[in-house]
């Protein structure tokens, strides 16, 4: 019997092809959960949970990340802090989807230690107009306001952040 010997060189290709198959599944299944969006964020003025007006028309001349998630989604969860990260370079506004009465969002926003923009979509009305059906989904748009990318589920802060460097 021949035995194949684990080098260094062995399982960091090993390690590179797994991720390069990880990346190319992943990315067929955003394309495949991708909504399909006619709606246009820039046309709304809605109320975030501090009682701020977001007129989204503010956010032009420079990109805007919309993220669509709840409270009650684990991936969500896992996926906060990344979202976190980057509210404190770019514009975001994120919609927190059937997550419960404003105290309970306020709570799991103070217990993860966030701070970004929300709205809360209790009814889940404003998620349906954008045929958001997956949560996390993040929409990121470029600085004249056209939505340059869709993302659904987890999304790394280098993968976000880099959408946003592409467009900008």
């Amino acid at each position: 019997m021949n035995k194949r010997e684990w080098t260094t060189k062995k399982i960091l290709k090993e390690i590179i092809s797994t991720l390069i198959l990880f990346f190319i599944i992943s990315t067929v299944i955003n394309y495949i959960r991708k909504p399909d969006i006619s709606e246009d964020i820039y046309g709304y003025t809605l109320q975030d949970l501090k009682g701020s007006s977001i007129d989204f028309k503010n956010y032009k001349g420079k990109p805007l990340i919309v993220h669509f998630w709840a409270t009650w989604c684990p991936t969500c969860k896992l996926e906060a802090s990344n979202i976190e990260s980057l509210s404190k370079e770019y514009n975001v506004v994120s919609i927190a989807v059937n997550s419960g009465s404003r105290d309970l969002i306020e709570s799991f926003m103070s217990e993860h230690d966030l701070s970004y923009t929300v709205i809360s979509d209790s009814s889940g009305a404003l998620a349906k107009k954008f045929n958001i059906e997956a949560y996390p989904t993040t929409l990121i748009y470029d600085k004249d306001g056209v939505l340059k990318f869709t993302e659904v589920g987890y999304s790394t802060t280098v993968g976000l952040k880099a959408r946003v460097e592409i467009i900008n």
